[in-house]
């Protein structure tokens, strides 16, 4: 019973979160939302069980991720409007949650709702859930996730290099 009701309630603050994420006219405000968004996906996953899942997303995307797109937008200097939300928008919003809803409602009406998966959560538990996403990234997923790295060094040498400013005259730049 409790475990449904905070199961309903992450669902509704995930999905306003996201709203909230893409509609907002603020950056600042727009990586709230996701930050919000971010902790909720955690709570998603404390309720699978999934305690070592959840510490790494708040770790990772609400911590390294969401600072890395706050110090992006401080270096951009965006100068925004007081509007809140995109006017234009308006009606894809409307649209977008009407579509939303009419899904929720053919998702409880489904015939697979609530059927239970084979695995249990004894069964988990006493495999751990930490050996278990260590064995699958570091076996099957090595190469991938060493291209990801390599991926990401990439990424940031290249914010290094357009952050960088340059002496007048180099660069093709006016005098």
């Amino acid at each position: 019973m409790i475990q449904t009701f905070f199961f309903y309630y992450l669902a509704a603050a995930s999905l306003l979160s996201a709203v909230l994420t893409i509609a907002l006219r603020n950056p600042i405000h727009c990586g709230l939302g996701l930050l919000s968004l971010l902790f909720h996906i955690a709570g998603f996953f404390i309720l699978l069980h999934a305690e070592f899942i959840a510490a790494v997303q708040v770790i990772v995307y609400a911590g390294a991720i969401l600072v890395l797109y706050l110090f992006v937008l401080m270096l951009l200097n965006l100068k925004t409007e007081d509007h809140y939300l995109h006017r234009r928008y308006a009606y894809f919003l409307f649209f977008g949650l009407l579509m939303a809803g009419q899904a929720f409602w053919l998702l409880l009406h489904s015939p697979f709702a609530g059927v239970p998966g084979d695995t249990t959560v004894e069964k988990v538990v006493s495999f751990g859930h930490s050996r278990a996403v260590g064995m699958v990234i570091f076996n099957e997923y090595f190469l991938p996730f060493e291209i990801i790295g390599v991926f990401l060094l990439g990424a940031i040498i290249g914010a290094v290099v357009l952050t960088k400013e340059r002496p007048a005259g180099v660069g093709g730049g006016q005098p």
